[in-house]
């Protein structure tokens, strides 16, 4: 009986599976970038990925040994965790094979063995040969607006509108008569062609594996869009198997090209034995050092922080005065030091932190849209509709974007007589950059006077399946949540601000990963809005007070929007403020503004362009200019330098300097005795925050193969992805210029609350349990019924004792800045890095 080895959908399944899945620049959404090795333990998984795919997932030894030198890996954190794996016994001989051994640290990887035999049997390089025809006709069919004219794209799909062209055109894509032949038989399946190239059919998985990831990127996003065809505004019908099924035809071209139809099938050569791709990874005695040093690498920076921590750790206090205005951010790390300056420019304010969407879903049309966009986590499928109507300020355009200035002669017409024009005005940006057309603004996603359609009057109010709008019982229900997730449920102040984020920069493909996750990669200005607008409605509040949350007449909710890469920050609504109120918000305002002066100061330091001690209004200048610059790779930093995410009372990390890398989640442990709010505010924690983490930890690792290099030479195609050439691969993750300051350290989540309750609710969903139960980012529990830290591991809490005692003092973060750029520390001791240890602030 013959075996059959080549079981096509179960290939095809298991390459979607292991390929990147980066959406489209516009989603851009942060994943773990090994998706696919996330139901093992966190070293199984990625020294797996290493030996099957070749990628580098810790740093290098010598790197290690130089951050031991330094001091920023503790010889006692070393020694802890060599005891923790090793046993007490073994400490000197790992501290020496860690220290002095010698290793081969040459990676091979399994995939791409066998296809690279083309080469060496044959002298032919099938990469070079069929890879930039393949990926010009892949970036024209999915082109989404750069094209001058549309490709002729069938609803059948990919390889039926490249059947039309062949039979319609003078060229043709294949030289080969026998394989324009097979182009047209619709019968031939993959199996066909792949006896024809491989010939033995135990080799095909391997050879299709081997083909895709050559051109990971490409491939990665044609997986993407044909589970997510949402994905693109100008949706195409596209799938793997079409990809693979013209790609083997253009190999069998390439090689009838060269050597006729007189070459045999690569595996009939006599070939050596490959190894099985998904075989056993066995762990390398080097892989056994390098996690040691990783482990001891993130537990140097956690312990310092956890540490300080329970040193300032008080239980909860019922009596908090009556604050002067509150404010709720974006969990964003970046938003961290923002709070901190606020809180001390404005003793008697009060901030939060929770998800940027607000809790509010739903698809969102500016005025004159053509699509709709999507404003909630990735995971959510909103069922409404907001749409925008009478957006005052008009969207102003350049001459030289004219989407006739792109023909031949519409674009020899233009340059001549805007040429000039456009020249000095390019060289003037040289000196004074400010805000174009051309570059992404993020006060421009929505009109700040603009009417929203927020509320749902009737049942008719529908449009492609959505909801327009919300009714009174849905928006409470939303606002009810969000204020009982983030303990906001009395002690109102007459001001309440709803800040979300986004920001501006020029000249940059992937800004959609600097503004808001929690908002597809947009700015969450509409959700402030609309969250402002629910949470203001008399009726709204009405039923709030029927359940325990009484919000006063007297208080009055803001939507604001803070461009975290000019550190500007707008308010929408207040127009509507009585005129008490306004008096009071422009004193806020002041505030808000010294705040974010000490927020661009503080930024400054790992700007090598700008002068920390200059005056702190240059300094903000200076920031904002380079927001605008269409020179400037690095506007901001984005979550460069991401580390931990604190669930809890903002009393818990008030008195500490986090140096902005700290996700900041507020809950409140008092007001959910049963943990019943926390299984909502947790859930995105893995994906969100986690996601994040390890894409900017994989992208700092290996950013030749799990990021996007430098983003000097990127080429935007067809907006959906950036490659390094006209006709290279698509670059997954994220260029040097986002990570060149981050340390590569898993997410430490802390949570406020007791750890029976907080091992019941992480274990309510599988998906959210494997984030911590395989370590893909660590998991430690303040117990606020005995003051203690407790860590989860190996499915189970156990106490936690910090080596790390209270943190230095501090006077506040202002003297820290102005220590200099020289002391950037990531200890006390070391004054060389980046990365500043935790202070305690007076």
């Amino acid at each position: 009986m013959k075996i059959d080895f080549f079981k096509e959908d179960h290939v095809l399944e298991e390459l979607k599976h292991y390929l990147p899945s980066q959406t489209p620049l516009k989603d851009f959404i942060h994943h773990n970038s090994l998706h696919a090795f996330q139901d093992q333990t966190f070293f199984d998984g990625i020294f797996n990925a290493s030996a099957i795919f070749g990628y580098h997932v810790t740093l290098e030894l010598n790197e290690y040994r130089n951050l031991f030198k330094q001091g920023r890996i503790n010889k006692q954190i070393l020694e802890k965790t060599i005891i923790e794996y090793k046993g007490n016994a073994n400490i000197q001989e790992w501290t020496d094979k860690l220290l002095t051994g010698t290793y081969d640290e040459h990676k091979e990887a399994r995939i791409g063995i066998f296809r690279a035999y083309w080469k060496k049997c044959y002298n032919i390089d099938l990469n070079n040969k069929v890879q930039p025809l393949l990926f010009r006709v892949l970036c024209a069919y999915l082109d989404q607006g750069i094209a001058v004219s549309n490709f002729p794209v069938s609803e059948k799909g990919f390889l039926a509108t490249l059947r039309l062209m062949e039979k319609n055109s003078f060229t043709s894509f294949f030289k080969s008569t026998r394989v324009k032949e097979l182009f047209f038989n619709e019968a031939i399946q993959l199996k066909d062609l792949l006896s024809l190239l491989v010939g033995k059919e135990e080799l095909f998985e391997r050879y299709l594996f081997d083909q895709q990831f050559s051109h990971r990127g490409w491939s990665g996003m044609v997986a993407t869009l044909e589970t997510r065809p949402d994905s693109l505004f100008e949706r195409r019908a596209i799938n793997l198997r079409d990809l693979i099924h013209f790609e083997l035809l253009l190999e069998m071209d390439a090689l009838d090209r060269q050597f006729g139809q007189k070459w045999e099938p690569l595996g009939e050569r006599s070939l050596p034995a490959f190894e099985e791709i998904f075989s056993e990874v066995k762990r390398s005695e080097l892989q056994e050092v390098l996690m040691l040093f990783q482990d001891a690498f993130e537990w140097s920076y956690y312990d310092e922080v956890l540490g300080a921590l329970l040193a300032e750790y008080k239980t909860a206090n019922d009596e908090r005065p009556n604050p002067s205005f509150q404010a709720v951010f974006c969990i964003d790390e970046r938003e961290c030091s923002l709070r901190r300056h606020l809180e001390s420019t404005d003793k008697h304010c009060e901030t939060f932190g929770a998800p940027g969407f607000f809790g509010v879903e739903f698809f969102f049309q500016p005025e004159n849209g053509q699509f709709y966009e999507k404003l909630c986590p990735a995971p959510v499928t909103p069922g409404y509709l907001i749409k925008e109507t009478n957006k005052k300020e008009k969207r102003k355009h350049d001459l030289l974007y004219e989407k006739h200035a792109h023909t031949l002669l519409g674009g020899l017409v233009y340059s001549l007589l805007a040429g000039w024009f456009s020249l000095v005005q390019l060289v003037l940006n040289l000196f004074r950059p400010k805000m174009s057309p051309a570059i992404s603004d993020a006060f421009a996603h929505m009109g700040p006077a603009s009417v929203l359609s927020i509320e749902n009057t009737g049942a008719d109010q529908r449009e492609n399946g959505l909801q327009i709008g919300f009714t009174i019982e849905e928006m409470a229900q939303r606002v009810e949540a969000q204020l009982r997730n983030i303990g906001l449920i009395k002690n109102f102040a007459p001001l309440v601000y709803m800040v979300a984020h986004g920001s501006s920069s020029a000249n940059n493909p992937h800004h959609g990963a600097h503004d808001c996750g929690a908002c597809s990669g947009r700015p969450g200005s509409v959700n402030a809005k609309v969250f402002a607008f629910m949470a203001n409605h008399k009726s709204v509040r009405e039923i709030l007070a029927t359940k325990g949350i009484d919000i006063p007449e007297s208080s009055f909710f803001v939507g604001a929007l803070h461009d975290t890469a000019a550190d500007e920050i707008g308010f929408f609504g207040l127009e509507s403020l009585p005129e008490s109120l306004l008096l009071q918000h422009k004193q806020n305002h002041i505030h808000f503004e010294e705040a974010l002066d000490l927020n661009a100061q503080e930024r400054s330091r790992r700007f090598a362009s700008i002068d920390s001690k200059a005056p702190i209004k240059k300094i903000r200048n200076e920031i904002r200019k380079r927001s605008v610059s269409l020179f400037e790779p690095r506007p901001e930093l984005g979550h460069g330098s991401n580390a931990m995410c604190i669930i809890g009372r903002r009393d818990i990390s008030k008195n500490l300097f986090l140096d902005r890398r700290a996700f900041l989640n507020s809950y409140d442990y008092a007001t959910d005795p049963t943990g019943q709010l926390l299984t909502n505010v947790i859930r995105p924690i893995g994906p969100v925050c986690g996601g994040i983490n390890l894409e900017y930890y994989f992208s700092r690792i290996d950013n030749h193969k799990l990021g996007a290099g430098t983003k000097l030479p990127h080429n935007v195609m067809g907006l959906i992805g950036v490659s390094n050439s006209s006709d290279g691969d698509l670059r997954p993750g994220l260029p040097v210029q986002m990570i060149e300051v981050h340390d590569p350290v898993r997410l430490l989540v802390i949570v406020e609350q007791d750890p029976a309750i907080v091992l019941q609710t992480i274990q309510t969903s599988a998906d959210m349990y494997q984030w911590y139960i395989n370590e893909w980012v660590h998991l430690m529990v303040l117990n606020p019924a005995d003051n203690h830290l407790y860590r989860f591991l190996k499915g189970a809490f156990t106490r936690f004792n910090p080596l790390s005692g209270k943190a230095p003092l501090l006077g506040n973060a202002d003297e820290l800045i102005h220590l200099g750029k020289e002391m950037q520390s990531f200890t006390i001791e070391d004054a060389t890095q980046e990365n500043l240890p935790v202070y305690a602030l007076k």
